[in-house]
């Protein structure tokens, strides 16, 4: 479709021809639809920003002057213009400076980072006291967040094997840590 066509689709659409307004969709959609994503970077919301371009399109048709650029420009500068306001709307306002103070720090203070090292210490050492390859399946389960059938495999036992072993090494934790 060449430009002055889709400039008459869009003098049409101003004038609220509905068949018009489904051809320009039919025309433009798929690279609206670029534009948007090339701005938001979200297949979803690109595809929500587009229906809201063109709901723009519908209404403010009336705004478009024929001229000698392309009416592709106009249309890409709704399309993008309106991807530009949305990833302005998800800014939040900036907080007043006053309500800086009370604004703790999440990260743990120097004595609870000194009793989690003292505990990562002592889980590590009942760790050691397990047979290696129990103290690898149990790192692998339960910090790695491997499963027990990729732990069956990889040590090549049965799957009810694996959990044995996990159930018993952990119970060895325990009452390690216990002590």
């Amino acid at each position: 479709m060449t430009p002055p066509d889709i400039s008459r689709l869009i003098v049409r659409v101003a004038l609220k021809d509905r068949a018009a307004f489904d051809a320009l969709y039919r025309q433009t959609s798929a690279k609206l639809f670029g534009v948007c994503l090339r701005v938001l970077g979200d297949n979803s919301e690109a595809e929500e920003a587009l229906q809201d371009v063109y709901v723009k399109i519908w209404t403010k048709a009336d705004r478009f002057a024929v001229s000698d650029l392309s009416p592709i420009s106009w249309l890409v500068a709704v399309a993008r213009n309106h991807s530009i306001d949305r990833i302005r709307q998800r800014r939040r306002p900036a907080a007043d400076i006053d309500e800086a103070k009370d604004i703790s720090d999440p990260a743990p203070d120097p004595e609870a980072l000194a009793a989690a090292r003292s505990e990562r210490d002592r889980i590590l050492g009942c760790l050691d006291e397990l047979e290696t390859d129990r103290a690898g399946a149990v790192r692998d389960a339960y910090i790695m967040g491997d499963s027990y059938a990729e732990l069956a495999e990889r040590y090549s036992v049965p799957l009810n094997t694996m959990r044995t072993w996990l159930r018993r090494s952990l119970l060895k934790i325990r009452e390690c840590l216990e002590r």
